[in-house]
């Protein structure tokens, strides 16, 4: 590879990374243009850790096996609690990886010619000299402290080639020289989707929308129609009270169950509250927006309800889900001091939910939806009354509704 071709690649890294190239198409034009330039790579291998609540980190794959796929997204490979007996195996596999061995030697490099006395050394070696690779090369560009964020500490790289002679000092000395720009394009673009993730999964995902489109400013909220939920869990205190070990695998099945139904029905999740949710559902015009909140609320009760058949199964304890619906005008946006804000929804409406939500212990009933909710479109055909009751900081008494034993379905 002359200097002409060297510079070129650099510029196209810089600038993919730059426009905000999925890390799929940098790495399939870095490769292309490697190649282009004579660089004998044939297969590539692309690492890189993230900020994700279920994944470790991913993986891009060029030049990849008929049963492989460009992009993989991997679970720990250190074991959690809650491991599978995959993610065992993904972990046993890392530790017996090259990158492994790198990371506790604290080399940059590691080269190995792919031969048959090797394929003990490295489980990677075997895979590929079935596919008539002759040279490896594994890479790991590190990140400065102040560059990292959790555990995207650095970008895992390896390059594999057919070249019967291998690759040359010449062509390991231009994968040198070209890796930083091309982590540094990797690591850009991953950081613009890890923040997004997280951005969605600590707000909710149109507030986290919101936010990353610039809506930062304290005080600033969109007046909105929304149809509110608020849920909470039966028996929580006495739950956490008597086992407090099965705590948090308990919020976690449930939450599981009852975001799942929201989202699932165009719901946005903005605030988890203990054992308490909070959502909202904005659908274009009130009716669909009711309409999408009763059906979440029937696929949540019936999840909550066969996630309780398979806990009780196990010896594990259950709850059911209390539900206050209602719907009105509320205020979506920033709240809070100037170190610390938060975006959610505030108004009337949001705290008369609350109290509906609260009333379902002393009405006897799972869920609870007001006289607004209950009267738009043909909602009311599906609900039936269950009297009047003074909700506490409501001026007077409302009549409530919940589903109709036939309707449930």
């Amino acid at each position: 590879m002359n200097e002409q071709s060297h510079s070129e690649i650099a510029a196209w890294l810089t600038q993919a990374g730059l426009a905000g190239e999925n890390e799929n198409a940098i790495v399939d034009g870095f490769c292309e243009r490697c190649v282009k330039a004579g660089l004998p790579v044939a297969r590539a291998h692309v690492f890189i850790d993230t900020l994700h609540p279920v994944h470790e980190g991913r993986l891009f794959r060029w030049g990849h096996l008929p049963n492989e796929t460009p992009l993989m997204e991997y679970g720990r490979t250190v074991p959690v609690p809650d491991s599978t007996a995959a993610d065992e195996l993904a972990a046993e596999r890392w530790r017996k990886s090259p990158f492994y061995r790198m990371l506790q030697t604290g080399d940059s490099l590691l080269r190995r010619r792919v031969l048959p006395e090797g394929e003990t050394e490295f489980a990677a070696i075997a895979e590929i000299r079935e596919f008539g690779m002759t040279d490896y090369v594994a890479i790991i560009n590190r990140f400065a402290a102040d560059g990292v964020i959790g555990e995207m500490d650095c970008v895992y790289s390896s390059w594999a080639t057919r070249n019967p002679d291998g690759f040359s000092d010449a062509d390991l000395a231009a994968l040198q020289r070209l890796t930083p720009y091309f982590a540094l394009a990797i690591k850009s673009v991953s950081l613009v989707r890890m923040t997004g993730t997280l951005m969605q999964t600590y707000l909710g995902r149109d507030a986290g929308q919101r936010v990353l489109g610039g809506r930062i400013m304290r005080g600033v909220a969109d007046r909105i129609d929304a149809a509110i939920w608020f849920s909470d869990l039966r028996g929580f205190t006495r739950i956490t009270d008597t086992t407090p070990e099965q705590v948090i695998p308990l919020l976690n099945d449930y939450a599981d169950v009852i975001v799942s139904a929201i989202h699932d029905h165009g719901g946005d999740v903005l605030k988890l509250i203990g054992d308490g949710t909070l959502a909202m559902f904005t659908a274009d015009g009130r009716e669909r927006s009711c309409s999408a909140a009763l059906a979440a609320a029937i696929a949540a009760r019936e999840g909550v309800a066969k996630l309780n058949e398979r806990r009780g199964g196990n010896g594990l304890p259950v709850t059911d889900m209390y539900l206050g619906l209602h719907v009105g005008e509320v205020f979506y946006g920033n709240v809070g001091s100037i170190e610390r804000l938060d975006f959610t929804v505030i108004g009337p409406a949001v705290n008369e939910t609350s109290r509906i939500a609260a009333m379902c212990r002393s009405a006897d009933q799972p869920m609870l939806v007001s006289a607004a909710f209950a009267e738009v479109g043909a909602i009311r055909q599906r609900l039936v009354s269950v009297g009047r009751y003074a909700l506490r900081g409501v001026g007077k008494p409302q009549e409530l509704f919940t589903l109709d034993a036939e309707a449930k379905g």
